[in-house]
């Protein structure tokens, strides 16, 4: 394979919304650079970079994949991402790694919720995009409305280059408004044009349009500036020096058209790639000096020390580890050994690939700026700085959002206990907005994910990858008990036998505490009526009794204890008699002190259209929410809520379900608070039921 210079590479990220044609366009750019010989599908399951079975089973892209070609003497790294809202933490991850966005917008569609969320994340990592009006040759296709969309989204930044001939399925061509030239297209999707006359009846619309781009290209800097203002217009040179400019500065976002399933606009756009977007070497990375602490940055030259950063990792379970990373610095060379900052160990190196979809290819090395994989590191992981030591710098880490939803998960078999812990632990490694726990309190295990789509496909992989079945329920609400008054209580144990007998007596009190406070323990003992070797031992019990309260056996928080008064034997007391009496004590307080049941509430934020807004408000009415703010984003509301999470467990589908897939949302944990006692009644005799079975 060859290798390619800084300068000569362009390293983009194919986003947007869910089936706004990103693989597609994917396919056909590899298509037409002829890296692949056949124009791969997503119905027909034949794409490079949709490989996983259950991507071609679900014709849904849920990995971030990475891709490569040449085009004009150009390397084009191209990461095709996933869109929808389950997956799009693994896409945010892998921007890290790029240097540009190409933003889809579907062009039946427009704006959609993950549209604008990717958007801001590109915004974020402050990316240079370029925007693709994608589908252009469906039905009810619209260029005119989806840009209408666009740039009442994101601004008047936004602006047109080209303009489509024809609509639907019509649509043969494009109009380029820096030159002022049509092109159509061959109707054998092979990708090649034709330069033709402008269309009778496009002639005063495309002067509009390109008068318009001309102005905003004129702001890019003040030489073009006067040069608009003395001659009212710019030279093709000009135009397209300040569109370059703009571009890379992110103060212009040029809008492209596209039918990438017949190839229709897709050279254009890899014309487009090249020219205007920054090779790898346009700004510096930036990280921090672990030694000094202080702020640090590497040139995206060969001649700096080496430096890369693992954005990326795959359990392939017949390559094991698949480590994927981008080279910021310096060079990575085959069969070398490098220096994992992170882990303060060094790697031994086999073969530096560079990944056409699942299929690795080898190189000898990889210069700054490249994006490659290696197989098989023993200590690496997602995350990690891989530099040289002498030259140390530490990169910010990829962050992922906290998982949505979760489900509790046992075994089909018995003989796959021990299993499941394994498999989980290799799906972790390269999907890490998964997540699993032991729950303590329940004694389940606890898959986390950020959607349903994104949990049962991580038990799909578990039974294809590992050979482990499980089986999904809603897992168990964490409730908790608490007091609303004070009380005090005696706890007094005392048992006669043979020889020693067990005497342990105490007096507490009980105080409600601020949410949030757990647990408080005040020894106010005066004049030794319980000797202080035993004080321990009351606590002890409290707090072994606290765990399983008398309501419904959760664990009692957000109160204070205090042990005033007591007595004790000189000869029959000791820690196990006090301690059994600070538990007497507490269940007789709490009794007295009117408990109730606590739920977690759940601060959550759903993000969707605007038609959707009323009946998402009031779904989240029925669910007990409340309702805390609107926020507006382009035509995205982002309504903001307490729900109970107990009502959440099957909101998910129900969202998907009333907004036709076109919203998405996320919630973290608030706080505690009441349950109603309708609803309390309930949770607790349900409590006493399932005792009473194990009992």
């Amino acid at each position: 394979m060859k290798v390619y210079d800084t300068e000569n590479i362009r390293n983009i990220a194919i986003i947007g919304h869910g089936a706004s044609g990103k693989t597609t366009l994917t396919s056909a750019m590899l298509f037409a650079a002829a890296a692949i010989n056949r124009l791969g599908r997503v119905d027909e399951g034949t794409t490079i970079t949709d490989y996983d079975e259950e991507e071609i089973a679900r014709k849904v892209s849920i990995n971030c994949a990475l891709a490569f070609c040449e085009w004009n003497k150009f390397k084009v790294n191209i990461v095709d991402t996933p869109g929808y809202p389950d997956f799009v933490h693994d896409t945010k991850a892998c921007l890290r790694a790029v240097d540009a966005g190409v933003l889809l917008v579907n062009a039946v569609s427009g704006v959609e919720v993950q549209t604008q969320k990717l958007w801001d994340c590109a915004q974020d990592f402050q990316l240079p995009v370029l925007l693709v009006l994608s589908k252009l040759d469906r039905d009810n296709a619209g260029f005119e409305r989806a840009l209408t969309f666009v740039q009442e989204a994101f601004g008047r930044t936004v602006v047109p280059v080209q303009l489509p001939i024809g609509a639907e399925k019509d649509f043969k061509g494009v109009i380029d408004l820096i030159s002022s030239k049509a092109y159509l297209f061959d109707k054998d999707n092979s990708g090649k044009f034709q330069e033709a006359p402008l269309p009778a009846g496009m002639e005063a619309e495309t002067a509009a349009a390109r008068e318009k781009l001309v102005e905003l290209v004129a702001e890019s800097s003040d030489e073009l500036m006067e040069k608009f203002f003395a001659g009212g217009t710019l030279s093709q040179d000009e135009m397209m020096r300040g569109l370059i400019s703009g571009v890379r500065q992110r103060t212009i976002h040029p809008v492209f058209c596209s039918a990438a399933s017949h190839l229709i606009g897709t050279i254009p756009l890899m014309n487009a790639i090249i020219e205007l977007l920054p090779s790898p070497n346009y700004r510096p990375a930036r990280g921090i000096n672990p030694k000094t602490k202080e702020a640090a940055e590497r040139k995206g030259v060969s001649a700096e020390p080496y430096s890369a950063f693992v954005f990326k990792t795959i359990a392939d379970p017949f390559a094991g580890r698949i480590s994927l990373f981008r080279v910021y610095s310096g060079v990575i060379k085959s069969d070398s050994t490098i220096h994992n900052l992170m882990k303060e160990k060094n790697e031994k190196l086999g073969s530096v690939n560079v990944m056409q979809g699942k299929t690795p290819n080898p190189v000898t090395e990889l210069r700054a700026g490249d994006i490659g994989a290696v197989t098989k590191l023993r200590e690496t992981t997602t995350g990690d700085v891989l530099c040289d030591p002498s030259a140390p710098i530490v990169y910010e880490p990829v962050t992922h959002p906290e998982p949505a939803i979760s489900f509790a998960i046992e075994p089909k078999s018995r003989g796959d206990e021990d299993k499941i812990s394994h498999a989980l632990a290799r799906i972790v490694e390269e999907d890490a907005g998964i997540k699993y726990v032991r729950e303590p309190e329940t004694k389940e295990l606890i898959l986390s994910g950020m959607g349903q789509m994104h949990v049962e496909m991580t038990v799909a992989k578990m039974k294809r990858r590992y050979g482990v079945e499980v089986t999904l329920k809603l897992p168990r609400i964490p409730y908790r008990e608490t007091i609303r008054k004070r009380a005090e209580a005696q706890g007094r144990h005392k048992k006669q036998t043979g020889g020693h007998g067990q005497y342990g007596d105490c007096w507490i009190k009980v105080e409600p505490l601020p949410r949030g406070a757990d647990f408080q323990f005040e020894d106010e003992i005066f004049g030794g009526s319980i000797p202080k070797q035993y004080i321990p031992a009351v606590e002890k019990g409290i707090q072994e009794s606290r765990l399983h309260g008398i309501l419904a056996g959760y664990p009692t928080v957000d109160f204070r204890v205090t042990v005033f008064d007591g007595s004790y034997h000189d000869v029959d007391s000791s820690e196990l008699a006090f301690k059994i009496a600070g538990s007497l004590a507490f269940k007789k307080a709490v009794e007295a002190a009117d408990p109730v049941l606590l739920e977690p509430i759940m601060h959550v934020e759903v993000y969707g259209p605007d038609e959707f807004a009323g009946d998402i408000m009031g779904d989240l009415n029925s669910r007990r929410g409340r309702v805390q703010g609107i926020d507006a984003k382009g035509s995205t509301q982002i309504i903001k809520a307490q729900v109970p999470l107990s009502e959440m467990l099957n909101y998910a589908p129900a969202l998907t379900s009333m907004t036709g897939g076109r919203a998405a949302y996320h919630m973290e944990y608030s706080h505690y608070d009441e349950v109603p006692t309708h609803l309390a009644q309930k949770i607790i005799e349900n409590a006493k039921k399932a005792k009473e079975k194990e009992e």
